[in-house]
């Protein structure tokens, strides 16, 4: 990529001597702009980030250090190359220049083959910084792209065994992250259910019912109520999927996504009064991706048709939920799931069974 032509300089200096200088050295290789000050450097900035600044240090009203500072405290300019171009010729000048974030730092009277080498030599490196940076998202992008893709592959294996609930895991993924964001305002949360965290819950929210691969058809097709004795063998879906994400995660080394999509397939059959299986973990005891899972995939339950029993009513799958608050439910995210509960309802309408 040539230098020449794309790149644009925002030269910083209240004398007009010194901006003529800089126009002359750079106004043939670059889009060469002017501030006279502070306040109208920053005003040019926020209108048009330049690719690198030039920026005197005494000038009246905000100095340079004061324009420096800012930009480097806002996330839209922090990484705007800094050049100091300034008569302070003090070592303790440049340090503090050099420790506000600049990337260099040019004494005046300055040569103007030293002004034009340090500015190539600044707009190549940012160049490459933009480039690998644009590579590394570009390949972030792909692999995200291949996680969802394993993922939904994977949860779509499982649910395949049961051709009734095509829109399950897209409903219930969209029931977690209602859930987690909601609980997420509140105090006990705020710290605990964080974005990151809550992207690992949506992400992990599909693989829940992995270990339906390992239930036979004759039980998991059946369309009559189980046995007491089958209805142990469905149990164990819970740890067929504990045991493959737990293999998955050996295979990987450590993985703060399988570590959860572990805790969901494992925990998310258990109940607050510690009733539920396969642990029978009660309370806090069960962790909270499990809790959460939980009340998302007991409302998709009662609002699902099966080949055992009719579709309930939104209405009427509010009333179960509200009255499993304390026994089957964690309190708090019932509390959660009745301020959100008009938006689930929309997601079930959405994400219909097809």
């Amino acid at each position: 990529m040539d230098l020449k032509g794309p790149f644009t300089i925002l030269v910083v200096d209240d004398t007009e001597a010194n901006i003529d200088v800089l126009l002359d050295a750079l106004g043939s290789d670059y889009d060469v702009r002017v501030a006279t000050g502070g306040e109208s450097a920053l005003q040019a900035v926020a209108q048009a980030p330049p690719d690198l600044i030039l920026l005197d240090i005494l000038m009246p009203g905000m100095d340079g250090y004061k324009v420096c500072k800012i930009l480097k405290s806002d996330i839209r300019t922090k990484d705007i190359p800094v050049i100091f171009v300034t008569a302070l010729s003090d070592a303790q000048d440049e340090k503090k220049g050099l420790d506000l974030g600049a990337v260099d730092y040019i004494t005046k009277p300055f040569a103007t083959a030293l002004v034009q080498a340090r500015v190539h030599i600044h707009l190549e490196l940012k160049r490459r910084r933009d480039l690998l940076e644009s590579l590394i998202l570009e390949r972030t992008r792909e692999l995200e792209l291949t996680q969802d893709v394993t993922i939904h592959s994977l949860a779509g294996l499982a649910e395949t065994r049961d051709p009734e609930t095509s829109g399950h895991i897209l409903r219930t993924q969209r029931y977690v992250s209602l859930l987690a964001q909601e609980l997420a305002k509140s105090a006990k949360y705020r710290d605990v259910l964080t974005r990151p965290v809550r992207r690992l819950l949506f992400k992990s929210a599909p693989l829940h019912d992995i270990g339906k691969v390992g239930v036979a058809d004759s039980i998991l097709l059946k369309p009559d109520r189980l046995t007491d004795k089958e209805f142990d063998a469905m149990k164990r879906h819970t740890i067929y999927g504990k045991n493959t994400l737990k293999f998955a995660k050996k295979r990987l080394g450590r993985n703060s996504f399988m570590d959860c999509a572990r805790q969901i397939a494992y925990t998310h059959h258990e109940r607050w009064d510690g009733s539920g299986y396969p642990l029978g973990l009660a309370g806090e005891q069960i962790p909270i991706s499990g809790r959460i899972m939980a009340l998302a995939d007991v409302y998709d339950a009662l609002i699902s048709q099966r080949a055992y029993k009719l579709a309930m009513s939104h209405i009427n799958a509010v009333s179960i939920v509200e009255s499993g608050r304390g026994t089957h439910f964690d309190p708090q995210i019932v509390d959660a799931f009745i301020k959100r509960k008009e938006a689930f309802r929309r997601i079930a309408v959405r994400y219909p069974d097809v």
